[in-house]
């Protein structure tokens, strides 16, 4: 896999009017802080909007955003696969926030935590689950919370993870179809 092109915060600020910039993160996350005209289409979903995508990048140039760059980095990868060029931006919405740029926030009653939460809140879970159920159950549940830390070291050495690929599966986490169907429009109009 080639490294896609990469865009620092203060490139895509100064060419955010002429870019398209596609959020792959998840409802929830995209609804907690967002650049200024992104538009989401889930990770999940990169497939299925490949076509708009496409369209849209034969008209200008796509951004591809996450909250740190690792799934926009596999966005892209799948973007290139298909025939498509598209730029990450260097460490995610974080790194522009922490630019001090405007982030946009969409008022939902669904206030969803950002998948990297997820995750550690989930693991946590379990390994702590695994570690009582070890205490007073019998301790082969102990397993359990070795297996977590395994996966948790496994992802690390990989940058990939299980974990919230199936979180992101949960109905929270999942555009709504009206929701998408929004954003392919939009991405068919640019």
């Amino acid at each position: 896999m080639t490294t896609p092109p990469a865009l620092g915060t203060d490139e895509a600020r100064d060419r955010l009017h002429e870019l398209t910039v596609i959020d792959v993160r998840t409802p929830g996350e995209y609804a907690g802080g967002h650049l200024p005209g992104a538009l989401n289409v889930p990770l999940a979903q990169i497939q299925q909007a490949l076509p708009d995508i496409r369209h849209a990048a034969e008209r200008g140039d796509v951004l591809i955003v996450c909250a740190s760059g690792a799934r926009s980095e596999n966005a892209c990868a799948i973007l290139a696969d298909n025939h498509v060029t598209a730029a990450t931006l260097s460490g995610g919405t974080a790194a522009w926030a922490a630019g001090g740029n405007e982030l946009r926030r969409e008022s939902t009653s669904r206030a969803t935590w950002g998948m990297e939460r997820q995750v550690r809140f989930t693991a946590g879970i379990l390994v702590l689950l695994g570690l009582l159920l070890g205490l007073l159950v019998h301790p082969a549940f102990q397993l359990v919370s070795a297996a977590f830390a395994g996966g948790l070291v496994f992802s690390a050495l990989t940058d990939t993870c299980g974990m919230a690929a199936l979180l992101a599966r949960l109905p929270h986490n999942r555009p709504r179809p009206a929701d998408l169907a929004v954003t392919l429009a939009a991405l068919r109009s640019r």
